[in-house]
């Protein structure tokens, strides 16, 4: 079935995305994979391009449109081609509602220029070593000293959290205040006491830079606070939505890439004297396959209409994170299995999709916590 959330703009910035991609990540993406990062390069090109900030007031060097449509494009385009490892969907998605929403006058003078040229990476810190998807356990914490807050902990699985310049940390600033006792700080590259540990190796999304934090008397001055102290967990709760949709969306496209590679496959492959794609079951796979990811992709762009729309609440944003992911690892799978054993040779793209793709139902708050958010709307 056609789409029909996009308008002429959008596919203009499709066509515009898809050869930025085409030109600057695709022909490096594999080393990037080797290296454990991607180039800072890449960020000053798609800065260049405008495939950053499009939703940052032009006057801060953004493209001025509030509309998550331009969002799903890029983070859309990236998947279909495999370029997994490039952090502009949490640049775009996670870490800019925060910006527009919370920054005094003064923090976006300072940070969206250059948020939007790829000169400024940036980065959440929710995770910590011993609290997942349970924000209300987060240790880290921050007091008051000398016009500023005191950040002591540590932080862990940070996306961009190497090359970073631009940490927003989520800290207990008050222990007795129960969930309005957290607060956004604000972390610079070269702040005293803020330290990197070391890239973590995961699985999948290799060319994906992940890291370990840790903070030791770091001086975050007033001037860094982002939004109301003890604000944090609220605002964190508001901005969830939006970034649980954006895994949703490069699910969706990831499982689409992942049919198509399958569907190319196994009309090129041949068993028994014949193509693999002429057996009943394989037509019978991908006939299942189809209509699953047809039927996922309608209810995604449906909750893209509503956040664009500010109608999406955190209940439909978790239905869209948790099945989406969910048919992502399923459809991936069955494809490696149509590919039989090249399937399981990472020189063939469905196998780097097969080891990208498990992460999915884990970050951005497990599934198990997806469902957890659905029950207590629908008992409440």
């Amino acid at each position: 079935m056609q789409r029909d959330i996009f308008d002429a703009e959008h596919d203009a910035f499709r066509d515009l995305a898809r050869t930025f991609i085409a030109k600057e990540i695709t022909p490096f993406h594999e080393q990037w994979e080797r290296d454990g990062q991607v180039s800072r390069d890449v960020w000053l090109a798609a800065g260049r391009a405008g495939l950053l900030g499009t939703d940052v007031p032009e006057e801060f060097g953004g493209g001025g449109v509030a509309d998550f449509r331009y969002n799903a494009v890029v983070t859309e385009e990236l998947m279909r081609a495999g370029a997994t490892g490039i952090g502009f969907p949490l640049q775009n998605d996670v870490v800019a509602p925060y910006l527009l929403r919370l920054a005094t006058d003064e923090q976006k003078q300072r940070w969206l220029p250059g948020f939007c040229s790829g000169e400024i990476i940036t980065a959440i810190a929710m995770t910590e070593p011993g609290t997942g998807s349970d924000l209300q356990g987060i240790t880290t914490n921050a007091r008051r000293a000398d016009g500023g807050w005191v950040l002591n902990g540590a932080k862990t699985f940070i996306t961009n959290g190497i090359m970073a310049d631009l940490v927003i940390v989520v800290a207990r600033t008050d222990p007795d205040a129960g969930s309005r006792g957290f607060t956004l700080l604000v972390v610079e590259r070269g702040m005293p006491g803020f330290e990197r540990g070391r890239r973590l190796e995961k699985v999948g999304l290799k060319a994906q830079d992940t890291a370990e934090l840790s903070f030791t008397d770091v001086h975050v001055p007033d001037a860094n606070v982002l939004g109301a102290p003890g604000g944090g967990l609220i605002a964190l709760m508001q901005n969830l939505a939006q970034e649980r949709l954006s895994i949703a969306v490069g699910c969706v496209a990831g499982a689409v890439r992942a049919l198509q590679l399958t569907v190319d496959y196994t009309k090129a492959r041949t068993a028994f004297g014949r193509p693999v794609a002429s057996f009943q079951n394989t037509r019978f796979e991908l006939a299942e396959i189809a209509t699953e990811v047809d039927v996922t992709q309608a209810y995604v762009d449906r909750c893209i209409t509503e956040l664009v729309a500010g109608r999406l609440d955190a209940a439909d944003a978790a239905k869209a994170k948790w099945w989406a992911s969910d048919v992502l690892k399923r459809v991936v799978d069955r494809c490696v299995q149509l590919h039989g054993g090249y399937g399981y040779m990472l020189e063939y793209p469905i196998a780097k999709a097969f080891v990208d793709s498990r992460v999915q139902a884990i970050f951005g708050g497990t599934n198990e916590i997806m469902k957890e958010i659905i029950g207590r709307q629908l008992l409440d």
